[in-house]
């Protein structure tokens, strides 16, 4: 009889770290989901839990079948994505639902539900970053043929994806510049685009508080900072009902479903998570799930370091990268130690696209690790090589 080791290939370790989270989500969801029972949101608590179970089998499908595919097709899928995501982040700023004046989400005809294009961007400028890096080792301090062809597209998305949500922008452009560093690009080149980065920025900024309509949501960007570095923040209440969220979880957490402070902690269920998760699980929570995502961003640094491929090796360290760290910024907004920014717990907050395209990404790590490197290794580029494994 076959076990399930014949059906899930690659690393198995990612395979149950995400099935743990996955354990961790639907009870953390179906917990918090009880704020949107309560405030009217429509449904119940139950309708809330088979929501979260669906989008979890979708992720886990997705995984699935992405780490079915031969790897290196996906250097093909970063290129075309690109291109693709550029025009969908422009319709997104145009046509794009509206919550909080940032247009996020865009309803694609055939689709069930509405999908947050940054997501899209992060996965594709992650793999193409990652076909260009190893396809470009020897040319990579040229700035016209090396340099250019990788900041291009990461500055243009960066734009794109701004003015609805800073975080996520940010969140982006640091990925890129970790990717291009590991990938050998040259300090010069680096520092320069940080420093044009800062400057944009700061244009942006002066243009803005001139004329608000360029960017809706600078007011908030600015509140949320303030209320971060005040010792006596106007606006706290998120915050002070994630630590009073906390504290009630103690040592050893009030248990599943009993944390009070889920009713008044805004987005229990989303970017506040973390912290309802401690208020039930105590110090098991606190210290399980930052654990959980350790081990995770581990397993793909191995994945890709363990690859016969340039461009295997740059995808798996840019996606445990980009998983890991947007988990930490959730995770350090929680516990006040970050501004509030917005940014979903990969794979455990409540969300559609973001656990259907987490899925995918782990999916390419998987497959990246499930032995195809081999037979890989004879079609490698001699630029591809070159590159050194750190």
């Amino acid at each position: 009889m076959k076990n399930w080791s014949t059906y899930l290939k690659g690393d198995s370790i990612i395979w149950v770290v995400v099935f743990l989270l996955s354990l961790a989500s639907i009870l953390a969801v179906y917990s918090a989901a009880g704020t949107l029972a309560y405030q009217g949101e429509g449904g119940t608590a139950e309708t809330y839990l088979l929501d979260r179970i669906k989008f979890i089998a979708l992720g886990l499908a997705a995984m699935y079948f992405a780490h079915k595919i031969p790897f290196r097709v996906y250097g093909l899928v970063g290129t075309l994505g690109v291109v693709m995501v550029i025009p969908l982040l422009v319709l997104t700023l145009f046509m794009g639902s509206n919550i909080n004046d940032a247009s996020r989400w865009l309803r694609i005809p055939g689709l069930p539900f509405s999908i947050q294009t940054s997501d899209l961007a992060k996965l594709f400028l992650v793999l193409y970053l990652a076909k260009r890096l190893a396809a470009s080792q020897a040319v990579l301090t040229d700035f016209v043929k090396g340099f250019l062809p990788l900041a291009i597209p990461l500055v243009l998305i960066t734009l794109l994806v701004l003015p609805a949500n800073f975080s996520t922008a940010a969140l982006l452009f640091l990925i890129g510049l970790i990717m291009m560093f590991i990938g050998g690009v040259p300090w010069k080149y680096l520092f320069g685009l940080v420093g044009s980065g800062v400057l944009g920025l700061v244009f942006l900024i002066l243009l803005a508080t001139a004329m608000p309509g360029v960017l809706p949501r600078l007011s908030t960007w600015k509140a949320r900072i303030e209320n971060f570095t005040s010792d006596e923040p106007k606006d706290a209440y998120q915050i002070e009902q994630a630590k009073m969220s906390i504290s009630m979880g103690g040592i050893f957490g009030q248990g599943p479903g009993n944390n009070a402070g889920k009713y008044r902690l805004p987005q229990s269920y989303s970017d506040f998570i973390f912290a309802m998760i401690i208020g039930e699980y105590g110090m098991f929570g606190a210290i399980g799930l930052p654990f959980a995502f350790i081990i995770l961003l581990y397993r793909c640094l191995v994945v890709g370091a363990r690859s016969q491929s340039g461009f295997g090796t740059f995808a798996a360290y840019g996606i445990g990268l980009s998983i890991a760290i947007q988990a930490f910024i959730n995770m350090a907004v929680a516990v006040n130690l970050f501004p509030v920014t917005g940014q979903p717990l990969p794979w455990v907050s409540m969300g559609g696209t973001s656990t259907i395209i987490t899925g995918l990404t782990l999916g390419i790590v998987l497959s990246i690790g499930r032995g195809d490197t081999q037979s890989d290794s004879s079609t490698t580029t001699a630029e591809e090589g070159q590159v050194a494994h750190a």
